[in-house]
């Protein structure tokens, strides 16, 4: 009997023993707690665990074989290959600069960045180290951007960071960094636009498409059909680096694939979905819930997932907002993620970074809303995190370090905050705003504590706090004391019709953002 045969017949035989061993009542409980993939099944789910409401702040990187390259930003694979893009000329310089750098694509294609891609100054720990000094609860990696580099110890495809490019699992050495120190892991996947899915276009068709407005079509796939560049490869390997896969086969033993074998591989928390999900089936986006869901049920994990577009829906998953979020306090759990940097998402040879008041302003404001906040970090090709990068995540750390008790374990109020600054809207891609003293945010713990955060320096000696006037219903409790986080007890403070007056002194001098914590009279029985 051959071994395939033998482990079959094995498993029916177990099988069978197993069906004599489990009576009607155990069959229909067991049924009753596994996820079906179905909606009305994995609505069962809570799609917010505690850990991730008390956590605040996550925070990953954008970090693959685009960073060798490090030009314009992490679609490089994508734009290297346009020699004409209407009415985008600044596309058609990064293929320009690639043809200088390395030669046209057709003899240097993205693949051969790999081997570039050494990583040689990667340190887990160190990173791990600085991700917890910053003030994380949670942090992560992506784990596969569009351009279908794996970077854990893929059995599903050969173009994995344990077997090309650094031979590291790269995925392996970070959680278990992580998790080391506390953390909850984390891991984005951008893969659902890796699928070629304009195969039947001739090189004529694709160039026409290029130059011309109906050029869009190309928007689902992430690398563009131009027969005769590696994109539309027969070879049997670089067909799977670029998606050039039928349908069916790629959402099974690729998408889907991939999935599963990350979540036995590595049992993340928490599994973020970039946008185009759209373009899974919807059968597909349902059975990867159900089996995460249930393979966490086996393991006792709270696993979370979150998505960008409407394409899962919210009784089972979180919604997230690239660079942007909610302009009011919302009911339900949300995520923005945002980057440290002031352009793209991974490191190129000209990034800047936001100053500190950005990240920490956008991620207070986001704290009172209900929302939460996965920052993102850019290291170099070869592992460095570049010092300004550093700079703003160790100020980071050092806020949070004084005043987390406002943020850590925090819920929102029955109002978010008062001020003068308001947002655009919601959603992403939102305008920046610049906050000033006069915009304060409110957080509570448990039934007797609200923080008030103002974000700024006031330029006199006191803060009015509009919102808790005491001719106003949003606070009816007596105030018992009020300190500065960090600081001591505020002596002097008045409540009025117009405000609550916070007299400001010198230990409140010299911070991005102020917090003082309010804490009721109980009265007395």
């Amino acid at each position: 009997m051959s071994s395939s045969v033998s482990r079959i017949a094995i498993s029916v035989c177990a099988a069978g023993a197993a069906l004599l061993l489990v009576s009607p009542a155990m069959a229909q409980r067991d049924e009753a707690t596994t996820y079906q993939p179905d909606e009305a099944s994995l609505s069962r789910h809570s799609e917010v665990p505690e850990w991730f409401r008390d956590a605040k702040l996550g925070i990953y990187v954008h970090w693959g074989v685009y960073s060798v390259p490090a030009d314009r930003d992490e679609w490089y694979p994508r734009w290297m290959h346009f020699r004409e893009y209407a009415s985008r000329p600044e596309i058609e310089a990064v293929y320009q600069r690639h043809v200088e750098r390395y030669g046209p694509p057709e003899e240097f294609g993205y693949h051969d960045f790999v081997p570039m891609f050494t990583a040689e100054n990667f340190d887990a720990d160190e990173w791990a180290d600085l991700f917890v000094a910053a003030g994380a609860k949670f942090a992560g990696l992506v784990a596969e951007h569009h351009d279908g580099f794996a970077m854990w110890d893929s059995a599903v495809t050969p173009w994995n960071a344990a077997d090309k490019g650094p031979e590291r699992d790269v995925v392996g050495e970070l959680y278990e960094a992580y998790r080391e120190r506390g953390l909850k892991v984390m891991g984005s996947f951008h893969h659902a636009r890796n699928l070629q899915r304009y195969s039947d276009l001739t090189a004529e068709e694709s160039n026409a498409l290029l130059a011309g407005e109906d050029r869009w079509i190309f928007s689902d796939s992430h690398y563009p059909w131009i027969p005769g560049q590696p994109p539309t490869s027969d070879d049997p390997e670089l067909r799977l680096l670029y998606g050039n896969v039928p349908e069916s086969e790629w959402l099974e033993e690729i998408w889907y694939a991939k999935l599963t074998e990350f979540i036995d591989s590595y049992h993340p928390d928490l599994i973020y979905f970039d946008s185009w999900l759209d373009t899974i089936p919807q059968s597909y986006r349902d059975r990867f819930a159900a089996y995460y869901f249930n393979a966490a049920r086996e393991r006792g994990q709270d696993v979370m997932v979150t998505h960008k577009q409407e394409d899962l829906p919210l009784t089972w998953s979180v919604e997230d907002f690239e660079k942007g979020r909610m302009d009011r306090l919302t009911d339900q759990v949300w995520m923005t993620d945002d980057t440290i940097s002031d352009g793209s998402w991974c490191y190129t040879e000209d990034l800047g970074v936001k100053p500190l008041t950005r990240v920490l302003h956008d991620f207070i404001d986001s704290v009172s809303k209900n929302g939460q906040l996965l920052l993102n970090v850019s290291p170099m090709a070869d592992g460095t995190i570049p010092d300004n990068q550093r700079a703003v995540l160790n100020d980071l750390g050092h806020w949070m370090d004084r005043n987390g008790e406002a943020i850590y374990e925090t819920r929102p109020w029955r109002v978010y905050g008062e001020g003068p600054t308001k947002l655009s809207g919601s959603g992403h891609f939102l305008d920046a705003v610049s906050y000033t003293a006069g915009d304060i945010r409110f957080t509570t713990k448990g039934s007797d504590t609200l923080y008030v955060i103002a974000l700024g320096e006031p330029d006199g000696d006191t803060l009015t706090v509009k919102s808790l006037a005491s001719d106003l219903t949003l606070y009816e409790d007596e105030i018992a004391s009020i300190s500065l986080v960090g600081g001591g007890e505020v002596n002097g403070w008045e409540r009025g019709t117009e405000g609550l007056v916070i007299p400001v002194g010198d230990d409140a001098r010299g911070q991005p953002a102020l917090v003082w914590k309010i804490v009721r009279a109980v009265p007395e029985e």
